[in-house]
């Protein structure tokens, strides 16, 4: 255990310092954290719980509104229309969930779990999986970056499209939004070893399909 656990950390600490060429390029890897220090959240949170504090409230909300609209649109393929509603729902539990809320752990982890399981519920009802929630004649470029359409950015798109759905979500939490592989282990209920091996295959199968463009 022990050795896959080293194992694990070597293999990550390669995939961080040797990405797919053109990924890096094209979506260079957001920061570990650039937002509210944790401090701010804890407080917002605690205001939140305790007295309900609207502006409390809306300071969460407008912290990572757009993060967590942002992460399903990835997961639902650009489906614009679930992912509004996705986001919305998201923001629902946690309000009413609130009072089941750790103020001693942190709370982005927790926003992404209650995300993640949303999209995973929605993909259950529609008897599919994540990445086919939408007809792919009708999927958005919006899935890997919203604003964009060439052809290195639609290549991206179709390689994450590729990456079986497990090692997708790790990557799009851990590159795109920038969670530590600790943070993602909450996120998707594995173990730290797991999301790091999920992670390692992720990119390596990320750099096999971007072929040439290393």
């Amino acid at each position: 255990r022990d050795e896959i656990r080293d194992w694990s950390s070597d293999v990550c600490s390669s995939d961080l310092n040797n990405p797919p060429a053109l990924l890096s390029l094209r979506y260079p890897r957001a920061a570990a954290w650039s937002g509210v220090s944790v401090s701010n959240e804890k407080e917002w949170m605690r205001l939140y719980v305790q007295t309900g504090d609207k502006a409390a409230f809306e300071a969460i909300f407008t912290e990572y509104a757009p993060r967590v609209h942002r992460f399903i649109l990835r997961r639902t393929r650009g489906n614009r229309h679930l992912t509004d509603d996705l986001t919305q729902q998201t923001f629902l539990h946690l309000h009413r969930a609130r009072n089941d809320f750790d103020l001693s752990r942190p709370l982005r982890p927790w926003i992404f779990t209650i995300a993640a399981n949303l999209v995973r519920e929605a993909a259950r009802k529609s008897s599919r999986r994540p990445e086919v929630l939408v007809d792919p004649l009708e999927r958005s470029t919006a899935s890997v970056a919203p604003s964009v359409s060439s052809p290195e950015d639609r290549l991206v798109r179709r390689s994450l499209d590729l990456l079986p759905d497990a090692q997708r979500e790790v990557i799009v939490l851990h590159w795109f939004e920038g969670l530590s592989f600790s943070e993602i282990s909450s996120v998707v209920g594995a173990s730290l070893s797991a999301v790091k091996v999920r992670a390692h295959r992720g990119y390596k199968r990320l750099r096999e399909n971007l072929g040439g463009t290393l």
